[in-house]
């Protein structure tokens, strides 16, 4: 199971075993991590779960039509780096990924 590192916009971090095919955001709201509200529950329609990609950005398949619009016209605060945490599937090349939660979700 990939560990993935959640630091909150406290700035806390939160280590978690993501299991494999688990998104991001489903290890988030699963064990409890501060800063993603996930309202649409990972269908890609809110941005919620905005996340910004501190580590392995070169290892995720680039983002959809659908997410590159929520992030451009519904997530705050967007960045280079910027991704919708309900669409990054966790997988054994992504143990040790950083995220960074976003002071806001929108």
């Amino acid at each position: 199971m990939p560990k993935i590192t959640y630091i909150e916009p406290s700035g806390n971090e939160a280590v978690v075993d993501l299991a494999e095919g688990w998104t991001l955001m489903q290890g988030a709201t699963s064990n409890g991590v501060d800063g993603i509200e996930a309202e649409c529950g990972g269908s890609c329609a809110c941005a919620t779960c905005h996340c910004y990609v501190e580590s392995h950005l070169d290892r995720l398949v680039p983002p959809t039509e659908s997410e590159e619009n929520m992030l451009t016209n519904v997530a705050a605060e967007r960045r280079p780096n910027s991704r919708l945490s309900c669409q990054i599937k966790a997988t054994a090349d992504l143990d040790g990924m950083v995220v960074r939660l976003p002071p806001n979700q929108s």
